[in-house]
């Protein structure tokens, strides 16, 4: 693993990961389509305001699908980010089944070959899984790594009861990679090397939303939105969110401000 530079170099959060969420509840999780479609009818009511949001510089962003989903359900997210100026890529290595050997080598192939094409860093926006993925490349690349968002990614989970998606990954598990080479417990590590900001809900039907979250610091975040756990990629408050941290200069990081007049959209932001 690459050097930590020294800003990150502190002790492991210790009170967050001792909060152990049970799994989302059942009005949560069995509304979550009817939900869903609501997040997308947002997105298309509110499709005229999302052209305000920040543009980009061009810059390239890998997009990284949840469990059991591939590309086609990152389209409507990579299309806006691709219409504010950025370089949207998918990941191109069909469905996300977990942590198999062809998707564990996939996204290290192609995090080095979209920051070689580009020159420079490469944000990374993970749904779900792809936000684990995305943060586990940043400690591994963190100079091919421009920032992490993850949308939903149970990254912090400390106990199997906080995902209703436990059994899908389960279903999945001949094909993974040998447990002795996942990675140790978020908790147990440093934050990541690069800016990092967690998009969650806790209105979230498929995760519990406290093992999305991580300790506030040094270039990390915690943003709260409405949405269901299958309609982040939909979601216009999320989508918001996502333009605003990419177009930040790099190297020059703040915390997440609302667009005025909205910030009731974003409660735990002050």
């Amino acid at each position: 693993m690459s050097a930590v530079p020294s800003e990150f170099r502190e002790t492991p959060p210790t009170r967050l990961h001792l909060v152990r969420g049970t799994a989302p509840s059942l009005f949560w999780h069995l509304t979550e389509p009817t939900r869903c479609a609501v997040d997308v009818a947002q997105f298309v009511a509110s499709r005229s305001m999302l052209k305000g949001a920040p543009g980009g510089d061009g810059h390239p962003v890998l997009v990284l699908p949840g469990l059991g989903a591939a590309d086609t359900t990152t389209i409507t997210l990579r299309r806006f980010l691709t219409g504010l100026g950025y370089e949207a890529h998918k990941w191109g290595l069909g469905r996300n089944i977990g942590p198999t050997r062809k998707a564990v080598d996939g996204i290290h192939a192609l995090i080095t070959r979209v920051s070689d094409a580009y020159g420079g860093p490469v944000s990374l926006v993970g749904w779900s899984l792809g936000g684990i993925f995305a943060r586990e490349l940043a400690r591994d690349h963190p100079h091919r790594v421009r920032q992490v968002i993850t949308l939903g990614s149970p990254y912090n989970m400390t106990d199997p009861r906080q995902s209703r998606a436990l059994p899908a990954f389960e279903l999945f598990s001949r094909l993974h990679i040998p447990k002795d080479e996942f990675p140790p417990p978020e908790h147990s590590r440093p934050p990541i090397p690069v800016p990092a900001t967690s998009i969650y809900s806790k209105t979230d039907g498929i995760v519990a939303w406290e093992s999305c979250v991580e300790e506030p610091g040094h270039r990390r975040e915690n943003v709260q939105v409405s949405s269901s756990h299958l309609g982040y990629g939909y979601n216009p408050t999320v989508m918001w969110v996502v333009a605003d941290r990419l177009a930040q200069p790099e190297g020059h990081w703040r915390p997440f401000a609302p667009p005025p007049g909205l910030a009731a959209l974003y409660p735990n932001v002050a």
